[in-house]
Parts: C-alpha cells; sequence; structure tokens
C-alpha cells in the first residue's frame, strides 16, 4: 500500500469510492449518485500544504481508499481545526486502510498547521466509530436525530483528537 496525495486523475476513482458508500446509508447523508464533475470543485479546495486529500493505492495503482482534510467552518478562529473523511472500495474494506490512513493524518496534521481533528459520523456507523476511538478519537457531542435517511431519523455524533 502506498499513500500519496490525491492527483486529478485519481477523481474518478475517489468518487467510485464515495458513490459505493451510498447505498449503505451508514457513511453518508448524500442519498444519490453524485458525478465526477459535481466534484471537481470540491477536489481543487485540497491543498498538500494545508488541507490534504491523500490516497491509498494497491499494487497496480488503484486507489482503494481515501481520506480528507477540510477546513472546520471557514473562519478564521478555526484555522487550527480541521474535519477529516474517510472512505473504502468495498473491495478493500478489513485491510486496516482506513486505519493506516487515519494514522498517517492524525501524525501529519501538526505540520498542517493543525491543532484539533473532528470527525462527524452517523451514530449507528459502528465501524467508524470504533476505528476512531481506537486512534484516540474522543466523543465530544451529539446532534439528535439531525439526518433522515429512508425515513428513519438519525443521530450525528461529533468525534475530536487534540493532536498538538
Amino acid at each position: 500500500m502506498t499513500i500519496r496525495h490525491a492527483q486529478a486523475a485519481d477523481l474518478p476513482q475517489v468518487v467510485a469510492i464515495y458513490n459505493a458508500s451510498i447505498p449503505g446509508r451508514m457513511a453518508t447523508a448524500d442519498t444519490e449518485i453524485v458525478s465526477v464533475a459535481a466534484r471537481e470543485g470540491w477536489f481543487r479546495e485540497f491543498d498538500p500544504e494545508r488541507r490534504p486529500l491523500w490516497v491509498s493505492t494497491g499494487r497496480a495503482g488503484e486507489v482503494e481508499a481515501w481520506l480528507s482534510v477540510r477546513s472546520f467552518y471557514g473562519r478564521p478562529a478555526y484555522s487550527r481545526t480541521a474535519e477529516i473523511g474517510f472512505y473504502t472500495a468495498p473491495a478493500a474494506q478489513r485491510r486496516g486502510l482506513a486505519r493506516t490512513l487515519l494514522g498517517h493524518a492524525i501524525a501529519r496534521a501538526p505540520a498542517l498547521g493543525l491543532a484539533t481533528l473532528l470527525a462527524f459520523v452517523f451514530g449507528h456507523n459502528a465501524p467508524s466509530l470504533a476505528l476512531l476511538a481506537g486512534a484516540g478519537f474522543a466523543r465530544w457531542g451529539e446532534l439528535p436525530r439531525v439526518a433522515e435517511l429512508d425515513g428513519v431519523e438519525r443521530d450525528l455524533v461529533i468525534l475530536g483528537l487534540r493532536v498538538a
């Protein structure tokens, strides 16, 4: 496995991995498939020096998982806080890719000028909650029943980790 900064050519694979998570209703609040074109602006917001998008690639160079680091709330007082998100291709799950990407992000966060990492996870997403807890994230809050997926109201859990 190799971890590197995402390149424009990776965007179709990044979007495919994201789209694969939508039907499970555990990892994203999107309920419909998104297009590569719709994600181009999102992709351009990433900056390897401040807010990276890292990909984990397999032997053939295919993107198997990714982790994003995005600014939180967009105001200057929060410049040392970022939100992370991570997704793994279905065929690559349960191989530790997300754990490795998460460890990579935590280790590099101070060099990105970050002191705090946040993750927003549905309360019913036990695998992601366990992964983050195992990496040292603590439950900092909960927004009860703020999302509705297929007629079911879902909680959003806020997890945080001080890294500096």
